[in-house]
């Protein structure tokens, strides 16, 4: 499987080794990694940004990149219309602007930090596949924009607004509803939308307040142990799965709820962050069966972790940036801070790392790059007027910045 993960990998790359396409949240690999071998490193609004493109409503969905197009999702501020946009690469001209979903009575947010257009769109060859959580989920023709299929029937009370973002497996749509009242996992047929299977999490909520058992992160795929598992961190525990059967594999609990970071691969390693209460990064080897909370936890950093932003690892270490600044580098095989440093500003993006840099894009409009390395260095600190709560995408050679009011296109 890891060969497939990797020829995959290297069909997306084009000569000078840059990704050409950025297919669902966190990229190719799930992680926010690149394989562009350059990008930029200096931008403002004055320069280095090849197109600027404003998008109406609201949303914080990561855009994901194909051919010459580029799909996001956003919504009215109140959530009674959901739309799918879809934008030229080369351009920046908007080519589809489809309003796919009415709602009379959205539930309210009851905070900021969310929207009703939060989950990020998977793309694939001819087809794009829209979510937003419980109000709808939307396959469309790439070409004319027709919706394929289409399910509203999927019930989840997400109390403060969608926010786990669908993934593909073969063929197979895998979406994750962890809400107020019913916490589970749906795999649809990506043909026709049929479920095939339907997973509930297993851990025993008992009395616990509904705010609780709600999360908002989205599945990783690993190869480990000898087969595909398919990992996701629910509220008060995380699993693992085989994603064709959705049996589940192991879990682990802990304290936390709300969790809206993407796990992470590293050193043989799961990362998977507890979330709201007081958030922790556990590494989890990933080769037991059952409940495995006493077992198999490796280590735990409990300083510096994000509440939403995911970490990215690569070259054994790990790098992430905390909701309030402070960005912390560990060792993936032991959780031993390398360093810890502020950058200021608030953060709820994730950030990607492509040819030896981070890049954290905050809510202000800085994006501030550091060389990805044991010794901490900024290299820089690019503003734009607004901030972002989208995660980054990146293809061929360009990045993808998605701000609180346009989409821009950074690069050549």
């Amino acid at each position: 499987m890891m060969m497939l993960i990797s020829l995959l990998a290297a069909l997306a790359a084009g000569p000078t080794g840059g990704a050409l396409e950025w297919p669902e949240f966190r990229g190719p690999s799930g992680d926010g990694i690149s394989t562009a071998a350059e990008l930029p490193l200096v931008w403002a609004e004055d320069k280095g940004i090849a197109w600027k493109t404003a998008i109406h409503g609201r949303g914080w969905s990561t855009p994901v990149v194909r051919g010459g197009q580029i799909w996001l999702t956003t919504a009215t501020v109140d959530g009674k219309e959901m739309y799918a946009v879809c934008v030229d690469r080369e351009s920046g001209r908007i080519v589809h602007d489809l309003l796919l979903f009415r709602n009379d009575n959205p539930q309210p947010l009851g905070n900021d930090v969310n929207c009703y257009a939060s989950p990020s769109p998977a793309i694939e060859e001819g087809r794009v596949y829209i979510h937003f959580g419980s109000y709808g989920t939307a396959c469309l023709d790439r070409a004319t924009g027709k919706t394929l299929w289409q399910r509203r029937d999927l019930p989840c009370n997400h109390f403060r607004g969608p926010g786990s973002s669908l993934v593909i497996h073969k063929g197979l749509l895998v979406l994750t509803l962890d809400g107020f009242d019913v916490q589970y996992l749906v795999a649809l047929q990506k043909e026709t939308g049929r479920t095939v299977w339907k997973t509930d999490r297993s851990f025993n909520f008992g009395n616990t307040d509904g705010d609780l058992r709600k999360a908002y992160s989205t599945p990783l795929f690993i190869e480990a142990a000898g087969i595909l598992q398919m990992v996701s961190c629910g509220s008060m525990a995380a699993y693992a799965y085989d994603p064709d059967t959705g049996k589940e594999l192991w879990r682990v609990r802990y304290d936390g709820y709300s969790n809206a970071s993407r796990p992470v691969f590293a050193g043989g390693l799961v990362l998977v962050n507890t979330g709201f209460g007081k958030a922790d990064l556990w590494a989890l080897r990933p080769d037991g069966r059952g409940d495995v909370t006493d077992t198999h936890v490796a280590w735990k950093c409990t300083q510096g972790v994000p509440l939403k932003p995911s970490p990215v690892a690569s070259g054994g270490l790990v790098f992430m940036a905390s909701d309030s600044g402070i960005a912390t580098c560990l060792e993936a095989r032991t959780g031993k801070v390398v360093w810890k440093e502020r950058l200021g500003g608030q953060f709820s993006a994730s950030p990607i790392l492509a040819a030896g840099r981070v890049y954290f894009p905050d809510e202000d409009g800085v994006t501030t790059v550091i060389r990805a390395g044991e010794k901490f260095e900024i290299l820089a600190a690019n503003r734009l007027d607004a901030g972002c709560m989208a995660s980054p995408a990146v293809a061929g050679g360009s990045i993808f910045l998605r701000t609180k009011k346009h989409l821009v296109r950074i690069g050549k």
